[in-house]
């Protein structure tokens, strides 16, 4: 075969180190160095994943915060990046937003696999941006930005974009954000047309209180077909001794774990005594959701982080003792287990905030975690950072074992990731650098490959 090109040199090189720099990224385990895709970016730990794969093209959405770099403060990015190539290309949805790490752009993959991005500033604005790519599977070419308003009054920040096949007549995306009618509260917003328009739904979740309006977190999973899964708080674990509740929705109701209806979503929020338990908190053992899943079987799994010696201490004195849990839905009723150390907070004034947890989507006995102990005796890790562990559990066994991914780390390694990809491959990203507070980063997203 002749290769085109002065004796065929050009081309073959080219094609020589594609094919290294392919394998260098792909070669499986654990050990191999991990690849910077964003030299300046950050995500809140509050919002869904901010990662999605579409024909093996890996697509994450982050906040600049300007360090090196003046002109990308506050930009709303989004990275495409090759999983089989490794060709990659950043591209600005918004420039100079805010520099804050709460605007980290939702993605969601359409139909037609072109994607769509939904952002918006951390509370000062009823304003909800979007842009929707002009190509399939491709994030370098984008439609010009639109502008949603739930309400006047609405103060809005976290998109979480969710996708229902079985709901209108081409399928229904929900976006569920915080704020309408300035309420502090979850919300819905849904488009039955791939985005092109929005029309204001409700208040999600409720939590009455005579003395301020309390924030529940929430974390979302839908199984692209019929059920959106949600789990949640009853507010900042700063304000409330949070347990953990799940709920779901499918065919427009809100539903319990078991399926029995609790109203149409169109009727009005869900309080947590309508929900079901998950974990039940306490002044020494305030709860805060990090994840859920679900699988094809329709089991629910879910990891959430609990604060264990906060009782009698006054806001920003405790934070010292985190632990990382495991629940788990069997049709019947929910379990929960303490599987990991979490260390201390992330830093001073936030109590609460840890490295952070996520559950492998694929992988029901896989989680991934960001401490700064041995998960399993608390010990100080000798890097003195945060670092990435995985955890695996052998089905049918309760114990789990644990391997650090970052070991030896001179920075700390936080928030990590991993979207859905295929079977038996694994993407796995997180937040590496120092982390001050979530207006004030100098982070790069990271990812190895297995």
């Amino acid at each position: 075969m002749r290769w085109p090109g002065k004796r065929g040199v050009g081309w073959r090189a080219i094609v020589t180190v594609a094919c290294w720099l392919c394998a260098s990224i792909c070669r499986g385990g654990w050990d191999a160095a991990p690849v910077v895709l964003n030299d300046d970016g950050g995500w809140s730990w509050f919002e869904d994943e901010r990662a999605i794969v579409v024909d093996d093209k890996l697509f994450v959405g982050s906040v600049a915060m300007g360090r090196e770099d003046k002109t990308r403060r506050g930009n709303i990015e989004v990275v495409s990046f090759d999983l089989k190539s490794g060709a990659r290309a950043r591209f600005p949805l918004r420039v100079g937003l805010e520099a804050d790490d709460h605007d980290s752009p939702a993605l969601l993959a359409l139909p037609d696999r072109r994607l769509l991005a939904m952002y918006g500033k951390h509370g000062p604005e009823n304003r909800i941006y979007w842009r929707i790519s002009t190509r399939a599977a491709d994030g370098r070419a984008w439609g010009p930005e639109s502008v949603f308003v739930p309400s006047a009054s609405s103060r809005v920040t976290y998109a979480n974009l969710h996708w229902i096949a079985g709901e209108g007549a081409k399928g229904r995306i929900y976006n569920f954000f915080r704020g309408l009618d300035n309420s502090f509260k979850p919300s819905w917003m849904t488009s039955d047309d791939w985005g092109v328009s929005w029309r204001t739904g409700g208040l999600l979740i409720e939590v009455p209180s005579p003395v301020f309006k309390h924030r529940p977190y929430v974390k979302y999973v839908s199984d692209g077909r019929g059920t959106i899964h949600f789990g949640f708080t009853e507010g900042h674990p700063r304000d409330f001794d949070n347990s953990i509740y799940h709920a779901r929705i499918r065919n427009g109701v809100l539903q319990r774990s078991d399926g029995a209806p609790i109203r149409a979503l169109s009727e009005g929020p869900i309080r947590p005594g309508e929900a079901t338990s998950v974990y039940t908190g306490g002044s020494n053992h305030v709860a805060w959701i990090h994840d859920i899943a679900a699988d094809r079987g329709g089991r629910v799994r879910a990891v959430f982080s609990v604060q264990r010696d906060s009782a009698g201490l006054p806001p920003k004195q405790g934070g010292s003792d985190h632990r990382y849990f495991w629940a788990e839905w069997d049709g019947r009723g929910w379990s929960t287990t303490e599987i990991a150390r979490a260390g201390q907070r992330l830093y001073a004034g936030e109590d609460d905030y840890t490295g952070g947890i996520c559950l492998h989507p694929d992988e029901p006995g896989t989680v991934f975690i960001s401490t700064s102990v041995d998960p399993a005796t608390g010990a100080p890790l000798t890097s003195g950072h945060f670092e990435v562990f995985r955890g695996r559990r052998e089905r049918g066994k309760s114990a789990w074992v644990w391997e650090s991914l970052t070991p030896a780390a001179t920075t700390d390694q936080l928030r990590p990731i991993v979207p859905r990809w295929r079977r038996g491959r694994t993407v796995l990203l997180w937040l590496r650098g120092t982390y001050r507070a979530y207006t004030d980063y100098d982070l790069e997203v990271v990812a190895k490959l297995e």
